[in-house]
């Protein structure tokens, strides 16, 4: 496993099990088989339903805490000072944890700024690792970066070859931010796993689809956390530190960008609607 060091020094894995839209019928078996074949980082959220799930997966396995990477999210919702510091206890009771490693900020919308603010104080307690958010376009971003005490260490955001956030890697970059993907694999959208230029790559080197996108984003520097209820494939979307793609094969997927995205438009108003009637409890 490759990792990446945030800003403050904490390191991440490159590579990590998503687990959006895992029934919790299903989390806790899919989880544990992640565990099984080589995952240490989990991504959740407290809108996925299935925290308590995943806390079961993570107390039953046999690995000490210390080699987990538990991520999870504070729902719009819950957005505000006092809301962020009630749901953060409830996941952490949910993942049956004493800490989180990477609490985020799920959707750019509510009042995210009192978010944050109980989330620096979370993380001056030790009971978060490190703070990021989910979303968020690079003029909110820089907007949060600016007016905040502890600066922002993962944006999660979509990104897969047909939408590649050059800009936003650029300036992610520029002020020491890792960019993680949702949806590396585009959520299976656009026939990408019989793309013709993707399929011919990898047979040129006896890989998967799959995994030559997934290679892509690592050598970007781009973390990722593709989601299966498989084993198999689990296991073949952890091999990809063993080939390289080459410049031409760089040069094939960068011409596959359309510039924005078919699953959803954050800059919409109709989004920012949604997401803020959208209740995850009472």
């Amino acid at each position: 496993m490759e990792y990446k060091t945030l800003n403050n020094g904490v390191l991440m894995p490159i590579l990590g099990y998503g687990t959006f839209q895992i029934p919790s019928s299903l989390a806790e078996q899919c989880v544990r088989s992640a565990f099984q074949n080589g995952y240490r980082l989990i991504d959740t959220a407290a809108a996925y339903f299935n925290e308590k799930e995943i806390g079961q997966a993570i107390k039953k396995a046999d690995i000490t805490r210390d080699q987990l990477f538990i991520a999870t999210k504070v729902w719009v919702q819950d957005t505000g000072y006092e809301n962020t510091l009630k749901a953060f206890e409830q996941s952490l009771q949910n993942l049956g944890l004493d800490y989180i490693d990477l609490y985020m900020i799920h959707q750019p919308y509510g009042d995210y700024y009192g978010s944050w603010k109980a989330m620096e104080q979370l993380y001056r307690q030790g009971r978060i690792r490190a703070l990021g958010v989910c979303n968020f376009c690079m003029e909110r971003f820089v907007d949060l970066f600016m007016n905040v005490s502890i600066k922002p260490m993962v944006n999660q955001i979509e990104c897969h070859p047909f939408f590649q956030q050059r800009s936003m890697r650029e300036m992610l970059k520029e002020y020491g931010c890792v960019m993680q993907a949702w949806g590396p694999l585009n959520e299976g959208q656009r026939n990408i796993f019989d793309h013709p230029a993707l399929k011919n790559i990898a047979q040129k080197h006896e890989r998967s689809v799959a995994q030559i996108v997934l290679r892509w984003h690592i050598q970007n520097q781009v973390c990722v956390i593709p989601k299966t209820i498989h084993p198999e494939r689990m296991i073949e979307n952890q091999a990809v530190f063993d080939f390289e793609l080459d410049e031409e094969d760089l040069k094939q997927i960068a011409s596959l960008d359309i510039g924005y995205s078919e699953i959803i438009d954050y800059q919409c108003y109709a989004t920012a609607k949604i997401m803020n009637k959208c209740k995850i409890h009472d």
